[in-house]
Order: C-alpha cells, then sequence, then structure tokens
C-alpha cells in the first residue's frame, strides 16, 4: 500500500464532508455558516490534485473520488442550500429546479472525466465547484433576489455547468475572452459592486459566469463568421 494516497485522498474526504456538513447547517438554517462550508470544500478541492502531483500518486482512484467527492459538495450541498435560502416558497417547482442543479453538475463531472484528454486549456461548460460557489456566495451577498430570480439564476448556472460555453483555465490556448463580452460583463458587475459592495464575492462569481456566457454568444454570432 502506497500511504502517501492517503493524502490527497484525505483532502477529497474533507472537501466531501465540508459539503456534508454544509447540508447540516442547512437544516439548522444556518444558511451563512453552510455557505462557508462550501467555499471551504472549494478550498480543499483545489488542494487534492496538487497534493496527487506533488507527492507522485495520482491514479484514476483519486480522479474518481474526487468526482464523487465534488458531487456531494457541489452538487448536492448547494443545491439544498439554494432551496431552503432562497426557493422555498415555489414548493415543488424549488424542489425541481434544486435536483436540476444537482443533476447537471453531476453530467458536468462525467462528461469532464470522459473528455479529459481531449479537452485541454478550458472548461467545456462552467466547473460544478465555480457553479456551487455563485450560488453560495449569493447567500452571502446581502443580496435579497425574489425567489423567481433565485430560481433563474439557478437554472442558468445548471445550464453553463453542462453546456459547450468555453470557460478560460488559464493554462492553455482555448477559447479566448475577447474585449468587448468582458466590458459588458465588468459593467454589469460594476452596477451590482455599486448597489452593495459587500457583495463582491459574489458580484465577481457572477461577472465571471456573464462574461463566460457572453463570450460565447460573441464568438458564435461575429467571431466564426468573420474567419469564413
Amino acid at each position: 500500500m502506497n500511504y502517501k494516497r492517503i493524502v490527497p485522498n484525505s483532502i477529497s474526504g474533507l472537501s466531501l464532508a465540508l459539503g456534508v456538513f454544509s447540508i447540516f447547517y442547512t437544516f439548522e438554517n444556518d444558511f451563512t455558516t453552510a455557505a462557508i462550508c462550501i467555499i471551504m470544500s472549494v478550498i480543499a478541492d483545489s488542494l487534492d490534485g496538487r497534493a496527487a502531483r506533488a507527492l507522485n500518486v495520482s491514479g484514476p482512484f483519486g480522479q474518481e473520488l474526487d468526482s464523487l467527492c465534488d458531487l456531494g459538495a457541489f452538487g448536492v450541498a448547494p443545491a439544498i442550500l439554494i432551496y431552503q435560502f432562497g426557493m422555498i416558497e415555489l414548493g415543488f417547482f424549488g424542489k425541481a429546479l434544486a435536483s436540476f442543479f444537482a443533476c447537471m453538475g453531476a453530467m458536468r463531472l462525467a462528461r469532464f472525466n470522459t473528455n479529459i484528454d481531449d479537452v485541454k486549456g478550458y472548461f467545456q461548460g462552467m466547473p460544478i465547484p465555480a457553479g456551487a460557489c455563485v450560488l453560495a456566495t449569493y447567500v452571502l451577498s446581502g443580496f435579497e433576489f425574489s425567489a423567481i430570480y433565485v430560481a433563474i439564476l439557478t437554472f442558468v448556472v445548471a445550464l453553463i455547468m453542462y453546456s459547450n460555453v468555453k470557460f478560460p483555465d488559464f493554462k492553455g490556448k482555448g477559447n479566448p475572452m475577447y474585449k468587448l463580452p468582458v466590458i459588458i460583463a465588468a459593467v454589469l458587475g460594476g452596477i451590482l459592486l455599486y448597489e452593495r459592495p459587500s457583495g463582491w464575492f459574489f458580484v465577481a462569481m457572477l461577472t465571471y459566469t456573464i462574461a463566460g456566457i457572453i463570450n460565447f454568444v460573441y464568438v458564435k454570432l461575429f467571431i466564426k463568421e468573420s474567419q469564413q
């Protein structure tokens, strides 16, 4: 047995445990702590792969474990949180939307695992930790959107997780971010930030989301056409 594997696997387990704690705190209506647990889980998730590479113990077991932990921490936990926090008055419709978010997250992870050797330099669809962060940071932001707007936000984030929208991973030559989409997203983010500066973390995540979507549409409408 290679005991070095315990380190990255334990970090993956910690990420899932934080997601489970988030669910417990959600049931106790401690939404702030629940959201913080999800963000802490994202931080832990960013470390397990680095630990595996540093110890030279990367392998299929660790990759599968990471995906399973991601589904619990970034698919199920934020779905329960956003329903209890912002969509509970929608009843069954809110439950269905929260479930849709978790399902799209699962499909995003499955596609990532099967396309890992083909997709380089960008994320095909928003990464599930980023999707979870959008919802968790909304809870922490102090914004008070109506249940319908929260439902729309949840639906859109779920869709773009399992989409062909190309988000740059800053490591390769993926789909470039063009100036106009970035400027439009920055202006929209600036308006929200002006309304509530304390919600900067959510605004940053939402701006990242909007920039990716607008950039994708911009490429489809103008860039490919100009290259023909």
